[in-house]
């Protein structure tokens, strides 16, 4: 007899809540199937679907192509629930499992994420929110639906604790992009379940001489979170490479920016390996190499935000209520990126994180209408903002060079 593949996925909880014990052939085994999945029941500790851990009950969320979410039991959460419910002679017989048609595969769901719900009232309440929410979605144009499944892909992604989270950034002197001034970056990865972070910034020393004020602050001294390196070219570099030499030991390499428009390209300049970079999110973490994650299409997700305008860095800490201090050092800027993507990442499915980050402050839509003292700063991250400097020409440039080699 040939094998025959066991297929997994999910449940909607409607189904599995209102249509699944009344498919039950057996009369008296409908009640004991109705109670184990009350609402304040799924919560309690004793409930055979508890975790160690955590507190409440653990279910999912996945979203559809058309971006509207549904709240999901796992097959092996309804499969275990039938023969925990025999075993304890609740029912008579092992009941059957819901029809065929109401499981739903990774073939019909475009993410799937976590969620806990600690008690009753918070899990009746989050039906109504996902609905609600769907409704509002009806029109939404495609960058919010895309965010929105980068939003979910990253949470799901970054609780698996695998690979490696790294946020990067550069400061170049703002009357010419091309000279690189400082780097920073910030990590972490797990090794053998246990967190690792490692975090720096180097300074170039050639350019020291290249000051900035005009359109952004110059804050290369001012790192906080540790001690800066000042190095020459050829070994900023050459600790840049070893740097990637370094994340690719740990497997999927994520890496975190705040607008990554021209960070990419300088690293291209510096002729680092980005082979197997990726802008999208795979559908599994083990298709990863090496996958871009924008923190300003995070909070953009968020906020629901339809434009394609970006947020800065420092208004995208604010709405996280985040503090900050330097901004504009390559190493700060590294660390705030990556602590807003794990402020981000470590919280509830979007369209719950934005009601408890603003409540009532989604009137239509599911855009965030904030509020004018969560609006009040003009301060800019210049990267992907401000226009690039006037392309200059060759002899500029040599002039330039010149006056790098007499200064050292």
């Amino acid at each position: 007899m040939p094998d025959v593949p066991v297929v997994t996925g999910y449940y909607r909880y409607t189904d599995i809540w209102f249509e699944w014990h009344q498919a039950l052939p057996d009369i008296e085994d409908r009640a004991p199937v109705k109670a184990i999945l009350a609402h304040d029941a799924l919560v309690h500790p004793d409930h055979p679907l508890h975790v160690e851990g955590i507190k409440g009950v653990r279910m999912y969320i996945g979203t559809f192509a058309t971006g509207e979410a549904r709240l999901l039991f796992s097959s092996a959460q309804v499969d275990y629930l039938r023969y925990w419910l025999h075993e304890m002679k609740l029912t008579k017989n092992i009941v059957p499992l819901p029809y065929s048609d109401c499981l739903l595969t990774d073939t019909n769901l475009k993410t799937v994420s976590e969620v806990i719900y600690p008690d009753g009232g918070s899990l009746r309440q989050a039906i109504k929110v996902i609905d609600k929410n769907n409704k509002r979605l009806k029109g939404s144009n495609s960058l919010v639906t895309h965010r929105r499944y980068l939003f979910e892909r990253v949470r799901s992604f970054w609780r698996e604790k695998k690979g490696v989270w790294c946020a990067l950034d550069f400061e170049a002197w703002e009357r010419d992009h091309t000279v690189l001034t400082e780097f920073g970056w910030c990590f972490v990865a797990w090794e053998n379940g246990i967190e690792v972070v490692e975090h720096g910034h180097l300074i170039v020393d050639e350019a020291r001489h290249y000051t900035n004020s005009l359109y952004v602050p110059d804050h290369r001294y001012n790192y906080t979170f540790g001690q800066s390196e000042t190095v020459k070219k050829v070994v900023f570099k050459e600790r840049i490479h070893g740097l990637f030499t370094q994340l690719a030991l740990y497997g999927p390499v994520f890496l975190v920016f705040h607008d990554n428009n021209q960070d990419v390209k300088d690293l291209n300049k510096l002729g680092v390996d980005l082979t197997g970079l990726s802008y999208v999110l795979p559908d599994s973490i083990s298709d990863v190499k090496i996958s871009v994650i924008d923190t300003s299409d995070l909070i953009g997700a968020l906020l629901g935000d339809s434009a394609g305008d970006k947020r800065s860095l420092e208004k995208t800490c604010s709405l996280l209520q985040i503090q900050t201090q330097y901004l504009h050092n390559a190493g700060n800027d590294a660390h705030y990126t990556l602590f807003s993507m794990k402020n981000m990442a470590d919280g509830d499915p979007v369209d719950i994180q934005r009601e408890k980050r603003w409540p009532n402050q989604t009137p239509a839509g599911v855009k965030v209408e904030l509020q004018p003292w969560q609006e009040d700063s003009d301060y800019s991250d210049t990267e992907g903002i401000l226009p690039p400097p006037p392309r200059r020409a060759p002899q500029e440039l040599e002039k330039l060079e010149a006056e790098e080699t007499k200064t050292t």
